[in-house]
């Protein structure tokens, strides 16, 4: 029998309880390649409290840290680290795990900016490690069997995508409101999730347009009261053109009162798939919850095993234990950082191309040929 893959887990805040819970699932089903040997986090009563709940999964509780470099010097047999930290610490964290020759997963995205993305890719590269960005959207059956149709055909070559979200939010949403630890606004920290889709679905997207504007100078704490002053954008619109010739439309904005909508759709030659709606083409229409039944009764039991071990659709169970079973050997984990640098490019294509008035390239932004926005995130943390 495999021996479990030892893990610990840094940054105990809101997501890697998302990952906790995961954990969780995967253990209910039977799913136990995996160990918890260690929790950290700045606040002692935080990294302690997912120690207890780890605890309840597994029964042996983790040791409780502090500091990343006591950890990485108290646990000499943790074989893998669960990264969720502040986007400006990701490669601060990361690169120390990779020299102490950890396997690492890290929540998305990537990095605070492509300088310190590629810094963290590099240090994976030397130590040969598994490295995953916890990249997960593209992983539920509807997605799935989104790129399965688009793939198969059925609505013939990709013509455009659409994705908007129209929406206002005024609530205050602590680090991610400033740019100096988040990196940006939800373009990067949620729109990097859709840059993914984006790949997964249409294909490598080859140039981006944008525009970007923060309309609300302030967000507040509590019922419109208490107003703190936030300066990452709250309005994108952007046109991508793809390599294959496909254009999209990515709209986001939370700064539209009253009258929210969501419209998320591809459409092809022949017919189209709206994503909360279904497929229709010149031959056929589906829900999208048909849709979902065709593709997942149509799974081989191997291809059932890998992408929905023990029956879990769950997306951040599944993305860990892709990374545990890359660990002993198995498939290469999807989301590589390679994939989450891309992934990111993107969404740093829609700053870097507001801050010059013009398209860019995607593979000038991989290749750190335009910096204009990132710069001062860059020289705040230290890279150059």
């Amino acid at each position: 029998m495999t021996e479990p893959v030892t893990l610990g887990l840094i940054g105990c805040g809101g997501m890697m309880g998302g990952h906790v819970r995961g954990l969780k699932r995967l253990w209910e089903v039977g799913v136990r390649d995996f160990r918890v040997v260690a929790t950290c986090d700045i606040n002692e009563a935080a990294a302690a409290q997912f120690a207890d709940d780890i605890a309840a999964i597994q029964g042996a509780r983790p040791t409780v840290h502090t500091d990343v470099g006591a950890l990485l010097a108290g646990e000499k047999d943790m074989e893998a680290v669960d990264i969720s930290v502040v986007h400006r610490a990701h490669h601060a964290v990361a690169i120390p795990c990779f020299e102490a020759g950890k396997h690492v997963t890290i929540e998305k995205p990537l990095a605070l900016t492509m300088r310190a993305g590629k810094l963290m890719l590099d240090a994976a590269e030397r130590a040969g490690a598994v490295f995953q960005v916890a990249e997960n959207y593209r992983r539920s059956p509807r997605y799935r069997a989104i790129n399965w149709a688009i793939s198969s055909g059925r609505i013939g070559k990709v013509r455009t995508l659409f994705w908007s979200d129209v929406w206002e939010r005024r609530w205050y949403w602590a680090w991610r409101e400033h740019r100096a630890d988040a990196g940006g606004g939800w373009i990067l920290d949620g729109g990097v999730h859709h840059a993914d889709l984006f790949r997964y679905l249409v294909g490598e997207v080859a140039t981006v347009f944008a525009r970007v504007k923060s309309f609300d100078p302030v967000r507040y704490r509590d019922k419109l009261e208490d107003p703190v002053a936030v300066d990452v954008e709250d309005a994108v619109m952007a046109v991508l053109t793809f390599d294959n010739g496909a254009l999209g439309e990515w709209v986001s904005t939370s700064a539209a009162p009253l009258q929210s909508f969501n419209h998320h759709g591809v459409y092809g030659e022949s017919g189209h798939i709206l994503f909360d709606h279904g497929l229709k083409s010149r031959t056929e229409e589906l829900s999208i919850e048909a849709l979902e039944g065709q593709y997942m009764e149509g799974l081989s039991p191997q291809d059932q095993d890998r992408w929905f071990p023990g029956g879990v659709t769950d997306t951040v169970a599944t993305e860990l234990e892709e990374f545990f079973r890359a660990i002993r050997g198995g498939p290469q984990v999807e989301i590589t950082g390679l994939e989450g640098y891309k992934d990111q490019a993107v969404c740093e294509a829609v700053y870097e191309s507001d801050a010059t008035g013009a398209p860019v390239r995607v593979a000038d932004i991989e290749a750190l040929k335009i910096e204009y926005y990132q710069r001062d995130l860059n020289e705040g943390v230290g890279i150059s």
